[in-house]
């Protein structure tokens, strides 16, 4: 047992230095690499939030002036439409006014082709009231003028 134990103190003795080294070992690649490393990664992170930051806030900014744009153009087409409306509106009174005018020029022209008729009509009656007392003339003069020249 004395000779394990020599053994494993000789063991040990010869894995001191190991043991050292691999001390040493670790804080060099703590102080040489992971130390750049943790600090890459971190500004790394920093960075990507940063960026992810800016790119939340620029798709913030581009809905904010994607919701404007659609404001404008529903202020816009509305007030088209108010236009058109108006338009409509003004289109229907110049037609309501032409058809009134039209009505008016075509009872004037009625009116007077009324009275044109009737006084033609009037002209018609005098004159046939003349020819027929004419005639009424002639025939009772034939007549009388026959009757007269059968007897004679």
């Amino acid at each position: 047992m004395e000779q394990t134990l020599q053994a494993l103190g000789v063991i040990l003795l010869k894995a001191v230095p190991a043991a050292i080294i691999l001390v040493v070992l670790h804080f060099y690649l703590k102080i040489v690499l992971f130390k750049p490393l943790r600090a890459a990664l971190k500004q790394r992170e920093v960075l990507t939030a940063g960026a992810r930051k800016a790119a939340e806030d620029s798709l913030a900014a581009a809905d904010r002036k994607a919701k404007e744009y659609e404001a404008r153009f529903r202020e816009a087409r509305s007030e088209i439409y108010r236009q058109q409306e108006e338009t409509r509106k003004q289109w229907l009174q110049d037609q309501a006014g032409h058809i009134a005018a039209a009505h008016a020029r075509t009872r004037a022209s009625v009116e007077e082709a009324r009275a044109q008729i009737a006084a033609e009509a009037d002209s018609a009656r005098q004159k046939l009231q003349q020819t027929s007392e004419s005639l009424a003339d002639q025939i009772a003069d034939r007549v009388l003028g026959g009757k007269a020249g059968s007897a004679a």
